[in-house]
């Protein structure tokens, strides 16, 4: 199998991993709001808006941490969200999965 076929399934079972931490760390009522196809759909949001906002190369602070303003960015989910007809979602609503899934981002690093 080529390296980049390998590397296809590694971002796909990496996302998959995502998504499964994510809606494990979901509220409840979140939990059957949002589906795994709405999840990984944010997910790609997610990655967007970070390769472009330029937080990918903020400095860290001193303990290696870059300040996201996760209302921010479940803002922007939710306007890109609305703009591309996936459905209204409240900010608040969003904050979780942004959270969720700097959580998951930090636990792999460690």
């Amino acid at each position: 199998m080529s390296d980049q076929l390998n590397q296809i399934f590694q971002e796909a079972e990496d996302d998959e991993q995502a998504i499964q931490y994510i809606r494990q760390h979901l509220p409840q009522e979140l939990k059957e709001k949002f589906t795994d196809e709405l999840l990984y759909y944010f997910l790609d949001v997610l990655i967007e808006y970070y390769g472009e906002s330029g937080i990918l190369d903020a400095d860290p602070d001193e303990e290696g941490y870059v300040d996201i303003d996760v209302e921010e960015v479940a803002t922007y989910l939710a306007r890109k969200a609305d703009k591309e007809g996936m459905g209204k979602f409240e900010v608040d609503d969003l904050i979780f999965v942004v959270e969720a899934n700097l959580e998951y981002e930090e636990e792999m690093l460690d």
